[in-house]
């Protein structure tokens, strides 16, 4: 091992007994999965002839041919974020697939230099958290687009920033297509090009991401300061459940914030709730 660059080793903004330190055995499924790759296929169109529903339908038979089971959101009929109950039929069918898979594929046409509003609802309904679960935290996520035009990657760019909000792991590559529209024959099949070729390479990347990380998604992904404002959340349970002889204190889920049936006060945190999704 080398020499440490700083021999004051101390790291007093530090909660040590909240750090959890990396190593292999932690990054080994001791019993991996053996089910084939759950993918959720998103497309961002309702046009009859839609290039983007079109390219989800061909990366969904590649998936299909390496062995994983692909499901496909139809995006009609799902209401507007908020103009609906989320226990509306298509809220609740997109939900339970989110929940369901682990890996997403999201394509949308780009459209006035972003991606569509038909692929924002989408990933807009999608929860950050239900409860203590939270339904995309961990999985793989694969971006396309096609383009009417010259080649684009705006709508790539932008489904990559959510991907991240949504904290799911973003594959490095990607598909663009440029003039979709003479891509794909008569019969809805895309031809053999480069950018064929392209979608293949992201098929097979997001396969072997989905396979290397299915089971240690939620450990890939956990935070210290997110243990470390939750070990603070339960303290001030345990205090307040102390102080007002209320019962003991909820168990540590994450979104809990009762003690027995006494109302506590928010933790004051410069976060978003867990459960926000926008300012609006």
């Amino acid at each position: 091992m080398s020499d440490h660059l700083f021999p004051d080793a101390t790291l007093p903004a530090l909660s040590a007994e909240l750090l959890d330190i990396p190593n292999q055995a932690r990054l080994t499924a001791a019993t991996p999965s053996q089910h084939p790759p759950r993918i959720l296929m998103l497309y961002g169109s309702l046009r009859e002839r839609s290039y983007s529903r079109l390219l989800t339908f061909e990366a969904a038979r590649l998936l299909e041919a390496m062995g994983a089971e692909v499901r496909i959101f139809d995006p009609s009929g799902l209401p507007l974020p908020d103009d609906a109950p989320d226990t509306h039929p298509k809220v609740a069918e997109l939900r339970q697939l989110a929940t369901w898979s682990e890996g997403m594929v999201w394509c949308s046409p780009e459209r006035h230099g972003a991606m569509t509003g038909i692929m924002k609802t989408q990933i807009d309904w999608i929860p950050l958290s239900n409860g203590s679960v939270r339904p995309t935290q961990g999985k793989t996520l694969a971006v396309m687009q096609v383009s009417g035009g010259s080649q684009s990657f705006n709508a790539v760019n932008q489904m990559r920033v959510l991907g991240r909000w949504m904290r799911m792991l973003t594959i490095p590559n990607q598909s663009s297509v440029a003039k979709a529209f003479a891509e794909f024959s008569e019969e809805g099949r895309m031809k053999p090009s480069s950018y064929y070729d392209r979608v293949v390479d992201v098929v097979e990347e997001l396969l072997k991401f989905t396979l290397l990380t299915r089971d240690l998604g939620p450990y890939l992904v956990n935070r210290y300061s997110e243990r470390k404002e939750s070990a603070a959340e339960l303290a001030q349970r345990v205090e307040f459940s102390k102080a007002t002889g209320c019962g003991s204190a909820a168990s540590d889920t994450e979104g809990s914030r009762s003690v027995a049936s006494c109302e506590m006060p928010e933790v004051a945190s410069d976060a978003p709730p867990k459960s926000s999704r926008c300012c609006g």
